[in-house]
């Protein structure tokens, strides 16, 4: 009896095993494709040559595929673990929502570790280095040449970076020995390492949520249609049409010598010609989106931008009065165990609409500032050394934002407190896991 028990629980343990590796598959597997569209719609069609730059832009294109899918899976990772949390106490003995169990949950922290370790350090290098590769002076032009360029510089810049946190952790570090031994790289240097970034990110983080909640007025504004209060729209466009076509026979008279004229004219036709377009699209909509859609979506933004900052400002204020309060990883119930908000299911969505609408802002923000204004992707004309930025900088704040939010008070989810995870409680290089 006893070996039939041991077999049943080898079959047990194999079957969820096989389950959550599928489950973990098909979420990326959507992730992937929904990222790959997104991508292709602002790449720029010019890139799309039929020879050897083809083909590296094909695998730059992949590799930035795949880090950006692995981006939005950390994004979407702390509402799918704070939704399965309430789902699993609403529905404790309901068959078809056992697989949401906390074993899977674990399982996606740590692949989404995994995988933001190997985008950040690995793949988006490589796609940067074999984009930018030539080949070696001397050597025969091809891919081969381009990707034993490419791995000679990510040695050199990855003894650079290893050389650089070895120095900075023996100046930091009392312990000689450390500054001695290289043999805890794995354990000590690239747990180091990532923890750094994570540092920028939330510090990048934490100047471009502000920067984002005061923009997103004005780029909401800019997306829905405003009310037509005292205003002509019929007169507007009549008058734009008339400069419009005022443009274009100066266009058709003027000479063709004349370059720098012509640039200038097509530049005011074109935003002519997108200032009517919006006029147009005003006068098309209707009443009930111009009077009731877009008050209810500002209204909406002050509800959210103010709970946000009441709970922010609560948070700090508990932390400065309670030293109980201080985010710790190894406190708080597991999954399923117990609600994470005292409002229970409605919190618990309250929590994820701003846990989404401070990544919205922090994206906004992002693409706000001056210094990273030239990130901006466009639709159909964007380069691949962009998109790479753009995906690197997505990463970066997708991992700060599971600690930002833990440290702001925005949650309370733990996530290293179950057996499975007593050695991934150790220091690692998983930033999600010890943030949690």
């Amino acid at each position: 009896m006893e070996g039939q028990d041991e077999v049943s629980a080898r079959e047990q343990h194999f079957h969820s095993q096989v389950r959550e590796s599928t489950i973990c598959f098909l979420l990326f597997a959507v992730l992937y494709i929904v990222s790959y569209f997104i991508i292709t719609r602002y790449k720029r069609k010019s890139d799309e040559q039929e020879d050897e730059d083809a083909i590296v832009n094909r695998i730059s294109l992949s590799l930035s595929t795949f880090t950006l899918a692995v981006s939005a899976g950390a994004v979407l990772l702390l509402p799918f673990s704070i939704i399965s949390n309430e789902i699993l106490l609403s529905f404790p003995q309901n068959y078809y929502v056992q697989w949401l169990n906390g074993s899977l949950i674990h399982g996606l922290w740590n692949l989404a570790s995994l995988f933001s370790n190997l985008c950040l350090f690995v793949l988006m290098p490589f796609a940067f280095f074999f984009l930018e590769s030539e080949g070696f002076a001397g050597l025969k032009k091809g891919l081969r040449a381009r990707v034993l360029e490419t791995l000679v510089m990510l040695v050199l810049v990855a003894l650079l970076i290893l050389g650089i946190v070895w120095v900075a952790s023996a100046l930091v570090d009392n312990d000689p020995a450390s500054a001695e031994s290289l043999y805890d790289l794995w354990e000590f240097y690239l747990p180091y390492l990532y923890s750094c970034i994570s540092l920028m990110g939330c510090l990048l983080l934490l100047l471009c949520t502000p920067v984002g909640l005061s923009r997103m007025f004005t780029v909401t504004g800019q997306l829905l249609v405003k009310p037509a209060i005292l205003e002509d729209l019929d007169e507007q466009i009549y008058i734009v049409t008339l400069e419009e076509d005022a443009l274009q026979r100066r266009l058709t008279g003027l000479s063709s010598s004349v370059e720098y004229s012509t640039m200038e004219l097509e530049r005011e036709l074109e935003n002519v010609k997108t200032l009517k377009t919006k006029l147009e699209r005003r006068k098309k909509a209707s009443a009930w989106e111009r009077n009731l859609v877009y008050p209810a979506v500002m209204v909406l933004l002050l509800l959210e931008t103010s709970i946000s900052v009441l709970l922010v400002a609560c948070n700090i204020l508990c932390l400065l009065v309670d030293e109980t309060a201080m985010p710790k990883g190894t406190r708080g119930p597991g999954i399923g165990s117990a609600s994470l908000s005292a409002f229970g299911f409605v919190g618990a969505a309250l929590e994820i609409i701003l846990i989404f609408y401070l990544m919205v802002s922090s994206v906004v923000g992002f693409y706000s500032l001056r210094f990273f204004g030239d990130f901006i992707p466009r639709k159909d004309d964007t380069t691949m050394t962009k998109i790479i930025g753009n995906c690197v900088s997505i990463l970066v704040l997708s991992s700060a934002l599971p600690v930002m939010s833990r440290t702001l008070g925005l949650h309370k989810l733990h996530l290293s407190n179950t057996p499975r995870d007593a050695e991934a409680s150790k220091p690692a290089a998983n930033g999600h896991q010890k943030a949690l």
